[in-house]
């Protein structure tokens, strides 16, 4: 079997999805635009040969990689990423090289676009915000006398929290339409509650082979239109509610043979024409795993290895581990420049032993997770908030 994995070298733990798949007897052939010779050692290790490419933006790079690879080692069964900036590339590459696993052309605006996204909810019964695809002031207008005051604006086919914003007047939204933008946007309303997602990994078939749950207090769109530090956490039990219309939209999104991950609001206050406090709203999927260390938080959370479960996914269709969730594991990041109240010392001083990673982040991630993490595991909801309050407060 051959596998084409994209940029394994970023985040710096997704080799490990390589290192994996290269354990199973699978053939991984990886394409970077990081030189050779500044690759991690893990990374080399990993895979059976490694394509510089001096700018992945660029497709006829691509293609010359792709092309090398099939002269020397044949058909590739597999390409992927696992990463939400490359999933269009992906595709394209898949359907050019004839990969009949994963998610084509053809696919792709199904889990790209927002709006697209909708009919799919829609499919699993699942309620979604009401939307409007921005075209003039007075239609947008039109939209927000049904729905009411404040909506978000985003782009259609966007990543993460890139260009999204709250409007709240008449005003704000003048000035939303005086603004000229490249791509198209779409608007939803306003809903007052706390994210929470449904993870994993599902095989050909949609079988989900793994599941877990992360909450997002702060929305995204507050951590870098504020500029605020970001703190989220994993579940011990996935409520049975989220769990039901978490397993509907894996039947009916094209996510077979992928990590998801899918976002879902619990209102905290009545939403009229919508849903009532305590429900849940649909509100995007991505084909990937969250974002960042996420996947290691997942093991850490589950004395699991999400990079093996993969590797089984893709080599025989299944995975054997233990289906214990012994801990929380909470991600804490602090902005540069923000006053807290306990320093790096005070913090590992007192949560060493449960303190699992902590340094640095990338600062092409910092706007969304924060310039300094420190990720660690508890065993009970109380600590998770006392530690947050420590680190953050």
């Amino acid at each position: 079997m051959n596998f084409v994995f994209i940029s394994p070298g970023f985040p710096k733990t997704y080799y490990q999805f390589c290192d994996r798949l290269k354990a199973r007897g699978v053939t991984v052939l990886a394409i970077g635009d990081t030189p050779y010779d500044y690759l991690s050692e893990d990374v080399k290790r990993s895979v059976h040969e490694y394509y510089y490419v001096p700018s992945m933006e660029n497709y006829d790079d691509m293609i010359k990689a792709m092309g090398y690879f099939t002269f020397h080692y044949g058909k590739i069964d597999w390409l992927e990423s696992n990463n939400e900036y490359w999933l269009e590339m992906d595709a394209k590459l898949r359907t050019d090289f004839n990969i009949t696993t994963g998610i084509h052309t053809d696919q792709i605006n199904f889990i790209k676009c927002k709006s697209e996204m909708k009919a799919f909810y829609e499919k699993a019964n699942i309620k979604t915000a009401r939307y409007h695809l921005t075209t003039t002031y007075e239609e947008g207008k039109a939209f927000i006398e049904k729905v009411g005051y404040p909506v978000i604006v985003k782009p259609d086919n966007g990543v993460g929290a890139s260009h999204t914003y709250k409007i709240s007047n008449d005003d704000e939204l003048h000035a939303f339409y005086n603004e000229d933008h490249a791509t198209q946007y779409i608007m939803e309303e306003f809903i007052e509650g706390i994210i929470e997602s449904f993870d994993g990994i599902a095989n050909l078939d949609r079988e989900i082979l793994f599941e877990t749950s992360h909450v997002f207090p702060d929305p995204i769109m507050n951590i870098v239109n504020e500029k605020k530090d970001i703190f989220y956490y994993s579940q011990r039990v996935i409520p049975e509610d989220l769990k039901e219309l978490g397993h509907r939209a894996v039947a009916s999104f094209p996510d077979n043979g992928r990590c998801f991950h899918m976002e879902f609001f619990r209102l905290t206050k009545d939403k009229p024409g919508l849903a009532k406090k305590g429900e849940l709203v649909g509100l995007e999927v991505n084909m990937r795993f969250p974002g960042g260390y996420t996947p290691d938080m997942m093991n850490f959370a589950n004395n699991i290895d999400v990079y093996s479960i993969y590797a089984d996914m893709v080599t025989k269709g299944y995975s054997d581990y233990s289906k214990d969730r012994p801990y929380h594991c909470v991600y804490c990041g602090r902005r540069d420049g923000n006053q807290f109240t306990h320093d790096h010392e005070w913090i590992v001083s007192h949560y060493g032993n449960n303190i699992v990673m902590s340094e640095r982040m990338p600062d092409i991630l910092s706007d969304a997770m924060g310039n300094f993490f420190y990720m660690a595991r508890f065993a009970t909801k109380e600590e998770v908030d006392q530690y947050v309050q420590d680190v953050l407060g």
